[in-house]
């Protein structure tokens, strides 16, 4: 099996090319421009690919804000470009998506299921849940995996976007008091574990939308103290309200999702958020 990872240079396509090793093909956004239909059919015809992963993505969420064509370019007309060549050329396609789409929805007393109303309250997250239409549309083999506040070692040293768990370690090697929200509750989870569900999904033909996170919930601030904690490092966290923070773009105050649907069509279980973080702090050093 042949697998081209689009956005391979970042946290969730780092991961997904040390998974699937010598199956795994990276492309760059110096190899290909997902906005461009031409640039997508000449490499995808050339690369011949079985599958193909689109591990791109918009992600500056405050700043989708102001410039919502950019948003929707990259992340709902790229991944329609996508999807179409794949459906041409007959490649199976994969597609991550955010926990953001049930932006607007009231706090549930359960984890959202795949079946769940969704409602985006975000240019950021209106532009994800146009991507996914566009795919499930266009694409009949295709694979739609939402997932939840990633982190991974290609964030580390300040490469990239960086990552939450990056940003707390630095401001707790230079502070003692930290404020962060603790009223939005979701599923922070690491891009290894992620990376190794979506493998997982591709070895299927169950095709669908899927719930791809760590297991478990926790706001932002139990986040931080746990990261705290396991990098041995002292600091008051102090719980402020989404309002306090006073970021520009709508988050989600609940977006909890279900993978039971995953565990049933792969076998594949994801550790819980505590594991997978102290994985990761853990082997931060080897990643160094």
């Amino acid at each position: 099996m042949k697998v081209g990872v689009i956005g391979a240079n970042g946290q969730l396509g780092t991961d997904l090319i040390a998974v699937l090793a010598d199956r795994g093909v990276p492309l760059t956004h110096n190899d290909i421009e997902i906005t461009d239909p031409s640039s997508i059919e000449t490499v995808l015809t050339q690369l011949n690919p079985d599958v193909v992963i689109n591990a791109a993505a918009y992600n500056f969420v405050d700043r989708a804000e102001d410039e919502p064509e950019a948003a929707y370019e990259v992340n709902a007309l790229g991944a329609r470009n996508l999807a179409i060549a794949c459906q041409m050329l007959s490649i199976r396609f994969v597609h991550v998506s955010s926990d953001y789409v049930f932006g607007g929805c009231a706090s549930a007393d359960r984890p959202f299921v795949e079946s769940d109303l969704v409602l985006p309250n975000s240019a950021y997250a209106v532009s994800k849940l146009a991507g996914e239409y566009f795919v499930r549309s266009n694409c009949e083999k295709h694979f739609v995996v939402r997932t939840c506040g990633l982190y991974g070692y290609a964030a580390m040293g300040g490469r990239g976007k960086g990552n939450f768990v990056e940003t707390m370690l630095r401001l707790g090697a230079e502070r003692d008091e930290l404020s962060i929200v603790d009223d939005q509750r979701c599923t922070p989870t690491v891009t290894t574990d992620l990376a190794q569900s979506i493998v997982s999904l591709i070895e299927t033909e169950a095709y669908g939308l899927y719930h791809a996170t760590n297991g478990g919930n926790t706001t932002w601030k139990e986040f931080a103290e746990e990261i705290f904690r396991l990098a041995d490092l002292t600091v008051n966290v102090i719980p402020i309200t989404t309002e306090q923070f006073g970021a520009k773009a709508n988050r989600p105050r609940y977006s909890v999702l279900d993978c039971a649907k995953l565990h049933a069509g792969t076998g594949f279980e994801f550790p819980s958020w505590q594991d997978a973080l102290r994985q990761y702090i853990q082997g931060r050093s080897n990643a160094e």
